[in-house]
């Protein structure tokens, strides 16, 4: 197949490389180096900026094991982002203790491993802010791993493919710290559909775009197109679906390396993704500038490592035409197995398509799809004894 690719040659300059990866991926550079990615999940509205959504509504994807808050409330929280699988990792030459705070700003913190230490913890307050810390983090370089699994696979599991060291807080066992979130944040990139097709992509401050990547599958087909510029706004034309085609794993891997990551800890990344990245549907995949990520989801490691790399992926689902009339297609047809592929993102999806119909067709299509979303949303009872707030 022919890719639609434009070179990332700058991405991948030597020494952009050579930074990322000085230290090693033992961290054998003499002092503490903190790494962490995470993702930003969106979807964009007719005019290209985030909507409100409720992205647990669907299943939980996440072991046991992990701390929650309560269930029956965080199906109901709203948010313009979800803030999926931020995880931190250490390296140390030596036996080390830390402690760590992350504050989301206009954002709640959800889920989390291990169980946060000291006097904070996961809260919500009245400015929407969520704060999670964890005290007396022991890194643990070259100690032997035990940490907790279940017999069910899980994609959590994928993140600790790395040469990181492993830490214990309390009784606890982990590679890394994990935590997640749902934040009411404007993400800095839109994506709106032009009268002639094209997807307009813009930055909201007039900033440079820099690595973004339109990816498209659509019943087994995908294609892809990526893309670095210095540009503030980019139009791309309808991609060109060709077969099975191949998805942007290798690019995202490497675009990821570019940005600061050791090559295992980008592949733990794209692993842990790769069944939501890839999916069925249009979305663009951008990287978050630090500045951005500092002023959203302030970081503080005491004592200060000597190397801090925050890389965090923006994923903003686009509800294109082709989409729009696949899920207008399935609800006529009650086509469940279809539906599901659109997950936690068809009630969004499916008011677009709402705002889109004639008036007189509104109410029927609008009883299809609170039928076809209440049968694929969760029930009550998923809710677990181990969840917590």
């Amino acid at each position: 197949m022919t890719r639609h690719l434009v070179t990332l040659a700058v991405l991948l300059s030597a020494s952009v490389f050579v930074a990322a990866s000085s230290v090693g991926e033992a961290g054998s550079g003499g002092g503490l180096v903190v790494h962490e990615w995470g993702t930003f999940t969106s979807i964009a509205g007719e005019d290209g900026r985030a909507v409100q959504w409720l992205p647990q509504s669907g299943p939980t994807d996440l072991p046991d094991f992990v701390g929650r808050i309560d269930c029956r409330l965080k199906g109901s929280l709203s948010g313009t982002v979800r803030m999926e699988t931020p995880v931190i990792y250490f390296y140390s030459p030596r036996e080390t203790t830390v402690n760590v705070n992350v504050r989301f700003r206009q954002g709640v913190i959800t889920e989390w491993f291990p169980r946060p230490g000291g006097a904070s913890g996961s809260t919500i307050n009245d400015a929407f802010r969520g704060d999670i810390a964890w005290t007396n983090v022991k890194v643990m370089p070259g100690a032997r791993a035990q940490f907790p699994v279940e017999p069910k696979p899980h994609h959590y599991y994928a993140a600790r493919e790395t040469d990181a060291a492993p830490l214990r807080v309390g009784s606890e066992q982990e590679r890394f710290l994990f935590y997640r979130g749902i934040g009411r944040i404007p993400p800095p990139i839109t994506a709106r559909l032009t009268p002639d097709g094209q997807i307009m992509v813009g930055h909201t401050h007039g900033a440079a775009l820099g690595d973004i990547i339109l990816f498209e599958s659509r019943d087994g087909a995908m294609t892809y197109r990526a893309w670095h510029t210095s540009a503030a706004r980019v139009a791309f034309n309808p991609l060109e679906l060709e077969g099975e085609g191949a998805s942007p794993q290798a690019q995202l891997q490497k675009m990821l390396v570019a940005h600061g990551l050791y090559p295992r800890e980008a592949q733990a990344m794209v692993e842990s993704w790769r069944d939501s990245w890839f999916e069925q549907g249009t979305r663009l995949f951008y990287i978050v500038s630090n500045e951005a990520i500092d002023t959203i989801l302030p970081l503080q490691v005491d004592p200060q490592p000597d190397q801090i790399a925050r890389v965090f992926v923006g994923r903003l689902e686009i509800a294109t035409p082709a989409t729009l009339r696949g899920v207008k297609t399935a609800l006529e047809q009650n086509d469940r197995v279809k539906l599901a592929q659109y997950g936690r993102f068809l009630d969004p999806i499916g008011r677009q398509l709402m705002g889109s119909l004639p008036e007189a067709e509104r109410p029927a299509m609008g009883r299809r799809l609170q039928l076809a979303y209440s049968s694929l949303a969760p029930a009550a009872s998923t809710c677990r004894s181990g969840a917590y707030w």
